[in-house]
């Protein structure tokens, strides 16, 4: 009878500490290398008096190196200010155990684009391409993230890294405070 209940406890734990697959957009390798990249999932979102602001995260493998693929996206009637990344743009991600951790941004400049929609909104859409430095990973892979600030050419902006969410665009529920814990495996090597 003891084994029985080892063998149910045993199966019922593995059960709840199993992982979800990786999901990607692109899993790609040949003849000039491989290229992962994970599904975007969303990490911010923001609804306020007829504003909206998204932030969406990716994972990049490319040829054995790891990156962060960051898309904002900003939705007004009213203006908007341009943000752009440089060289000297960088995203630091507080942890819970009180770590720092730094991601460059590669050396491209880019201040994103405006589109206007069908029903009069501005929508500015930006992304980047951030380097992981070394050691971010396995800190990432220990502790949640709290908080988010980016570093523009011209500005710094702060976010509240929340636990969970459910977004009012697509109703889906986001655990952005582990996102680097739970999807970080899918791009090692």
């Amino acid at each position: 009878m003891n084994k029985a209940v080892l063998i149910i406890l045993f199966l019922i734990s593995n059960i709840s500490f199993a992982q979800k697959p990786c999901e990607y957009a692109t899993n790609v390798t040949d003849s000039i290398g491989t290229y992962k990249l994970t599904k975007e999932y969303m990490i911010y979102e923001k609804k306020f008096a007829g504003n909206s602001s998204y932030i969406f995260y990716s994972m990049a493998l490319t040829d054995g190196t790891p990156t962060l693929n960051i898309q904002l996206i900003k939705k007004s009637k009213e203006f908007m200010k341009a943000n752009c990344f440089d060289k000297n743009s960088k995203l630091f991600l507080q942890l819970n155990n009180g770590k720092i951790v730094t991601l460059l941004h590669i050396d491209k400049e880019n201040c994103g684009s405006l589109l206007r929609d069908s029903e009069g909104y501005d929508n500015r859409v930006l992304a980047g391409i951030f380097m992981f430095v070394k050691g971010s990973i396995e800190d990432l892979k220990s502790s949640p993230v709290n908080l988010m600030r980016i570093k523009y050419f011209t500005d710094i902006e702060d976010y509240v890294v929340q636990k969970e969410f459910k977004s009012e665009m697509n109703n889906e529920v986001y655990y952005p405070e582990t996102y680097f814990m739970d999807n970080l495996r899918c791009i090692e090597k």
